[in-house]
């Protein structure tokens, strides 16, 4: 049996994680997204442990404060996905399964396109797989998109961000959970920078026609149909980058916060993909 987590490290970051349930439990990684913290998952957590899992939900590169490295080819995906990886060595483990939502499920399609030998399954909220998504630009998630370009303006965004007022527009018209707790990690100009680093990496890897492909792990994809931010033809899509058991599932009447805004179901349509997996 392992040690309780709560940091640990990589490329010589140190990052932050809450580590919950009990330690000889099939291990969950869940992961954030923007503008989101590991809180995100506080409301998710006590079914997925209450059921036996144990559940390492880490505050990722540029989130947690020890993590903040300079540029933007440190927050390129393959970092990211690296960074999960030496997480689950530091617990000790082999195989897990993820848990993804936001930007943290497009970690969650590159860790099961490139490492299935590791990844048990994946359960992914909002997002939809990568190609899709970038496939979906010309039938209208481009507009939808719209501050994923604002992004690339060197130093503007961040500055806009750390901006109380500026931040508090911007996040009550996305309409994000606990957002004084966002605002607080804003207010930090390394964080904001780190943050928006995502999206700066992630253009530049577009460009150069990279990203994940073919996903061959067990898969549920979760999307809400009150998402503003992404659309349904990318997600009716996913299904096309899936070659395993594949399940979609379309809330209703639900924002694009899928687990703040129904923490229990998504715990259990996660755990019943789990249940699919040996």
């Amino acid at each position: 049996m392992g040690e309780r987590l709560t940091v640990y490290g990589h490329e010589g970051l140190t990052f932050d994680v809450r580590d919950e349930g009990p330690l000889d439990g099939p291990l969950v990684v869940a992961l954030h997204g923007f503008p989101q913290t590991s809180r995100a998952w506080h409301a998710v957590t006590p079914h997925l442990t209450a059921a036996g899992r144990r559940v390492l939900a880490p505050d990722q590169r540029g989130y947690s404060p020890g993590a903040r490295p300079p540029g933007v080819e440190p927050y390129a995906l393959a970092h990211l996905v690296d960074d999960v990886l030496a997480l689950v060595d530091a617990a000790g483990a082999e195989r897990f399964d993820v848990l993804g939502h936001d930007w943290g499920g497009g970690v969650g399609w590159a860790l099961a396109a490139w490492h299935p030998d590791r990844v048990r399954s994946l359960t992914v909220a909002s997002t939809p797989h990568p190609r899709a998504l970038v496939a979906a630009m010309p039938h209208g998630q481009a507009l939808r998109s719209w501050y994923m370009a604002a992004f690339q303006l060197p130093w503007l965004p961040e500055t806009l961000l750390g901006r109380p007022r500026v931040a508090h527009r911007l996040l009550a018209a996305m309409d994000t959970p606990d957002e004084a707790s966002v605002r607080a990690l804003l207010a930090d100009r390394d964080a904001a920078r780190a943050t928006v680093g995502w999206y700066r990496a992630a253009a530049r890897s577009v460009a150069g026609g990279g990203g994940p492909g073919v996903v061959r792990v067990p898969t549920t994809y979760v999307w809400s149909d009150g998402d503003p931010a992404l659309g349904r033809w990318a997600a009716e899509r996913t299904a096309r980058w899936v070659e395993a058991d594949y399940r979609f599932v379309v809330l209703e009447g639900v924002s694009h916060w899928i687990p703040d805004e129904r923490p229990e179901e998504l715990a259990a349509l996660a755990l019943e993909r789990m249940a699919t997996v040996p």
